[in-house]
């Protein structure tokens, strides 16, 4: 996760190691059942996918960490996901 956000804060932008990163680590979080880092993941992606200009994906993406961080009762991070949502365009 920590490699996606460098990757995808970096000048210029590494768009496509910063995905890879997101969903490496997406997967390991999965597999370890660490819900609260495969959430993050899916804010990092949804940043990113949304800075590509890809709404749909940035929207899927961010759906499902609010869902997750809804699902866990973790407020604060379920509000920085909606924000990121909202920054998108969406309206979660």
């Amino acid at each position: 996760w920590v490699l996606g956000e460098v990757a995808a804060r970096r000048d210029p932008r590494d768009a496509a190691r910063a995905e890879d990163q997101f969903q490496q680590a997406t997967l390991v979080a999965t597999e370890l059942g660490m819900r609260p880092l495969a959430a993050h993941c899916h804010v990092g992606l949804g940043q990113l996918s949304g800075q590509l200009t890809n709404q749909r994906k940035a929207q899927e993406h961010l759906t499902m960490a609010t869902t997750m961080f809804r699902g866990m009762d973790m407020p604060l991070w379920l509000e920085k996901a909606r924000a990121a949502s909202v920054a998108m365009g969406g309206s979660l």
